[in-house]
């Protein structure tokens, strides 16, 4: 899978916390293990959900984030989902602002690379040049036709209501 330049991968990274950084990288050795050619919206969530406990709270209880864990964990192992080793392309209404025009070329998904530039604006509307973990999954909720949603849908979790457990830009909590 083609990588972002140094250079570029080292502006992205200052600009990620600590745990958004480790958030992708787990998509990318996911992408990378599950044999896709882009990270898409579901290695998103699916490193997110494992990764950050702020996300891990968003959901209602544990059992649906143990849902939503399930059917990212068949996917992984080569069950259930049908979009398995195919690019998705949702023609999102998220608008792709940091990633530009060669976000396939640096590996990432349009979907995916328009939740991430949703989670910068979010970022900025917070006043925060960090995006956070909550900033992404709001991103990633808000595209109704996302891998990301659907599995969320499968799983019994509103990605409408989901998004709003995140807080307005980030919520209070979310400050620096």
């Amino acid at each position: 899978m083609p990588r972002l330049p140094a250079s570029r991968r080292s502006g992205l990274d200052d600009a990620l916390a600590v745990e958004l950084a480790a958030v992708v990288t787990g998509a990318r050795r996911r992408a990378l293990r599950d044999g896709d050619r882009q990270i898409d919206t579901a290695h998103l969530l699916h490193s997110l959900v494992e990764t950050d406990p702020e996300v891990g709270a968003a959901f209602d209880g544990g059992h649906q984030l143990a849902r939503v864990l399930g059917y990212l964990v068949q996917r992984s192992i080569g069950y259930g989902l049908r979009w398995q080793r195919s690019v998705e392309d949702t023609g999102s209404a998220l608008p792709v602002v940091r990633a530009g025009a060669d976000s396939a070329a640096a590996g990432w998904s349009p979907a995916a690379a328009a939740a991430l530039a949703g989670a910068f604006e979010r970022a900025a509307r917070r006043g925060d040049r960090r995006v956070r973990g909550l900033d992404l999954l709001a991103a990633l909720a808000a595209d109704p036709d996302s891998r990301a949603v659907e599995v969320l849908r499968k799983a019994g979790v509103d990605p409408v209501v989901l998004a709003g457990r995140t807080g307005p830009a980030g919520g209070p909590s979310q400050q620096v």
